[in-house]
């Protein structure tokens, strides 16, 4: 198969407070061709939709992780919860040489923040 883009889709109850959060709160960047809801996510279209079957917040937030990949955990992890994000894993390592901090969204979702650095590089 061939690929031409990938626009990952989060459908929420209120697309545009989760929007907001995306936005004014995280700081991904809009993508305003794709839509008001629609950011630039390290080359991919993150996009935050209405759907009639979706209402409240996730009720199984680890089914998907939405993750961030950043040059400096620290800083973003103050800046987040400077501005009220709640954050319910802090600076974890993994065994494959991640650190990954995880955040709640407004609808329950979870977002990672990860730092990685691949050796020799």
């Amino acid at each position: 198969m061939k690929v031409n883009q990938c626009i990952v889709n989060l459908n929420s109850g209120n697309p545009d407070k989760l929007g907001a959060f995306y936005r004014d709160v995280i700081g991904l960047e809009g993508n305003p061709a794709i839509g008001p809801n629609a950011f630039n996510a390290g080359g991919t279209t993150f996009l935050i939709d209405g759907h009639s079957e979706v209402s409240g917040t996730n009720s199984d937030p680890p089914r998907v992780l939405i993750n961030f990949f950043v040059d400096d955990l620290n800083a973003e992890q103050s800046r987040l919860e400077s501005a009220g994000v709640e954050f319910i894993r802090t600076a974890g390592k993994e065994e494959w040489g991640g650190v990954i901090s995880t955040f709640v969204d407004p609808d329950g979702n979870y977002g990672q923040l990860i730092e990685f650095t691949p050796p020799g590089s």
